[in-house]
């Protein structure tokens, strides 16, 4: 089960953390991933990290995001600064085990999501 927290309605150029909290997690491993969706567009992914410690992030996070993960609390962070008003959109966090992301290359497990509003 995941559920996001943290979003909200901003400014441009402010920040927003959001987080992702974790249960029954019971895999050895964990890839997770960050991902927006913006009204009428599709998914698009913004940041993952897995359990060895691999990170990416895609398009426009790169250099204004910065994701990551609390093991002990089995939670994932997004730290987003420098919003525009195109970062607007659903964020919806995603993880898999990472031996069923290499075989299905895709995540299992999704949340419900956390609105976020860049105002310009």
């Amino acid at each position: 089960h995941l559920m996001e927290s943290g979003g909200g309605t901003v400014e441009s150029g402010g920040s927003l953390n959001l987080s992702c909290a974790v249960s029954g997690w019971t895999e050895s491993t964990y890839c997770m991933g960050w991902y927006r969706q913006a009204p009428g567009q599709e998914l698009q992914g913004v940041a993952h990290l897995t359990s060895m410690g691999a990170i990416t992030y895609e398009g426009s996070a790169k250099g204004r995001f910065t994701v990551s993960h609390d093991n002990e609390v089995m939670t994932t962070y997004l730290q987003m600064k420098n919003l525009r008003p195109e970062d607007t959109g659903m964020y919806f966090c995603a993880a898999a085990s990472c031996e069923f992301m290499v075989k299905e290359r895709r995540y299992l497990h999704w949340g419900q999501g956390t609105q976020v509003t860049v105002s310009s």
